[in-house]
């Protein structure tokens, strides 16, 4: 069972490419919990949860710490994303009586914007210097720490603004996916940088979705 989940443990090799099981199940779940969510579908928070778990073992085997760490906070989202989907408080329900779509406000963008700058700068520090505080756990450098941190950040944000169930989330998402596509092609885990660019198309979809279900429930 730990050899199913190591990296190297190969599930078929695709034009000189080798695709773990490891990769393969997390690219998966993650494409069915993405479309749910562009759908409004509750159940995409559930999927995520395995999902999520996945993710965090193979981002501890390529190096990219701030995406490992990420996974623990999505792991804690997913939870509450669910319920908060699934049990809206009154007057912010759906027909199906879950929770509606609605947009920001414009006054909190400079705000995010500069927290998200400064998150970026203090959580790329840390993690460039993550193999020498805590040499036994992280043997080898981050890499990319600071586009995969900015990444990391956005994709915080997009989050809390999925679970508000906020319009702009799958703008931010759309940012995210297109720099974590480049990002895991580089790093050579090229199933996932697939799944990312389907993510980029699922974002546009989720966007134009959203905006006629907001459109018509206002």
């Amino acid at each position: 069972m730990e050899n199913y989940f190591n990296i190297n443990h190969i599930l078929v090799e695709i034009l000189n490419y080798k695709l773990s099981h490891l990769e393969f199940w997390a690219v998966i779940t993650g494409l069915i919990a993405v479309y749910l969510s562009s759908i409004e579908n509750v159940w995409s928070w559930v999927i995520g949860l395995v999902n999520v778990v996945l993710f965090f073992i193979l981002f501890y085997q390529v190096q990219l710490y701030p995406d490992m760490f990420l996974q623990v906070f999505y792991f804690i989202t997913n939870c509450i994303g669910f319920f908060l989907w699934k049990f809206p408080k009154k007057g912010n329900e759906n027909q199906r009586n879950e929770l509606k779509i609605s947009r920001m406000k414009n006054s909190m963008l400079l705000g995010i914007g500069i927290i998200c700058i400064l998150s970026t700068i203090l959580l790329g520090t840390f993690s460039s210097h993550l193999h020498t505080l805590f040499p036994t756990v992280f043997s080898l450098p981050s890499s990319y720490p600071y586009i995969d941190s900015f990444t990391s950040v956005l994709s915080i944000l997009a989050t809390f603004l999925l679970m508000k169930k906020k319009l702009e989330a799958w703008i931010v998402w759309l940012v995210v996916d297109i720099i974590l596509t480049v990002l895991y092609a580089f790093k050579n885990i090229q199933f996932v940088a697939i799944e990312y660019f389907i993510f980029c198309i699922i974002a546009i979809y989720g966007t134009i979705n959203w905006l006629k279900i907001y459109k018509k429930s206002n």
